[in-house]
């Protein structure tokens, strides 16, 4: 009799964890992930765990490798990478796959930033270029240098403690070290394509910003929008801030970044001066997203010296630096 009851024990056992295992196979995306970030949430954090995803998963992707809502994926069978935080614990260290396998894994240096939430926008993307400038034979799209400072200061971010949203995605690019970028139409808005008419392109992304606000639980919630001018060739520019019109919270941000370029150019350029300005815009990203925000202009891709401030890698990264700065000093004066 003991033998018999412990033979059903075992049976009914081995079908609960064999029907759990094949449950934690398979898995549905949520609202706004993309392929990088539905792995994380289950601790596949690796190259080689999403090159498997995407094997397993042939036919079952959009065209441009985005995740459809409702639809069932398995997921890989390598070993999980990533570790999810203790409740209260704080992070010391984030795994980010879309900044590439030079730079996905990031230390968090501090904490300044517990208790922010940044949602970062590059501009244009996809079947948007944005900008083209030239450099001889080569074609600048504003797209891929806005993308690339974008991962840098949502690095930066990390580094001090904030939860970062990354809007605009392109899952092969990662944060480039070189002068001239390569050009691509793969940015995707969390996975899904990206829209070539104006409008619905940016109120995708604005309702990727607002579904995502609507489930953050943090108190301070901002949105940065990074483009790149496009002027005549002789008009070098600084850096341009904009905010909504009638937003106090977007206008102080605006101003502590504003603020922060200037001591910064007074510092390594005190020659110079610095003639960027802060103001209102009405533009459409401002006004229909839903937390306090931040557009920057970072110069004019058609003129020489302007695109030495974004062609130089080390000259990105200080922008990505400044702006983060810019943000602390906002976050410290939330109250």
């Amino acid at each position: 009799m003991n033998i018999r009851k412990l033979f059903l024990f075992a049976f009914w056992t081995g079908c609960c964890l064999t029907s759990t295992l094949y449950a934690q196979e398979r898995a549905k995306p949520k609202n706004g992930e993309g392929v990088s970030t539905f792995l994380q949430r289950f601790g596949y954090t690796s190259r080689a765990a999403q090159k498997e995803f995407l094997e397993i998963n042939k036919g079952k992707l959009t065209r441009d490798g985005g995740l459809i809502l409702g639809r069932s994926y398995r997921l890989p069978t390598g070993k999980k990478s990533g570790k999810k935080a203790r409740a209260g614990s704080r992070k010391t260290s984030v795994v980010e796959p879309l900044f590439g396998p030079s730079y996905q894994n990031v230390s968090v240096r501090s904490h300044e930033l517990d208790g922010a939430c940044l949602y970062l926008v590059s501009g244009h993307g996809g079947p948007d270029p944005g900008a083209i400038g030239k450099a001889g034979n080569r074609e600048l799209h504003e797209d891929e240098y806005a993308y690339d400072i974008i991962l840098r200061l949502g690095r930066a971010l990390m580094e001090k403690g904030a939860k970062v949203h990354i809007i605009i995605q392109d899952e092969k690019d990662g944060i480039r070290d070189d002068r001239y970028l390569s050009n691509s139409d793969r940015e995707t808005c969390l996975g899904q394509t990206i829209p070539l008419d104006q409008i619905a392109r940016l109120q995708q992304r604005c309702d990727a910003i607002n579904r995502l606000t609507y489930k953050d639980k943090e108190k301070y919630k901002r949105a940065i929008f990074i483009h790149v001018d496009s002027r005549g060739r002789k008009d070098q520019v600084d850096v341009f801030f904009y905010h909504s019109p009638g937003s106090k919270l977007g206008k102080r941000l605006a101003e502590n970044i504003h603020k922060t370029f200037e001591r910064k150019y007074d510092k390594h350029q005190p020659n110079r001066g610095f003639r960027g300005t802060v103001s209102e815009r009405s533009l459409y990203v401002l006004k229909k997203s839903n937390p306090a925000a931040a557009f920057l202009e970072l110069g004019n891709l058609q003129n020489e010296r302007d695109r030495k401030r974004l062609v130089i890698p080390s000259n990105r990264q200080a922008l990505a630096d400044w702006i983060c700065q810019g943000i602390i000093k906002d976050f410290k004066g939330k109250q």
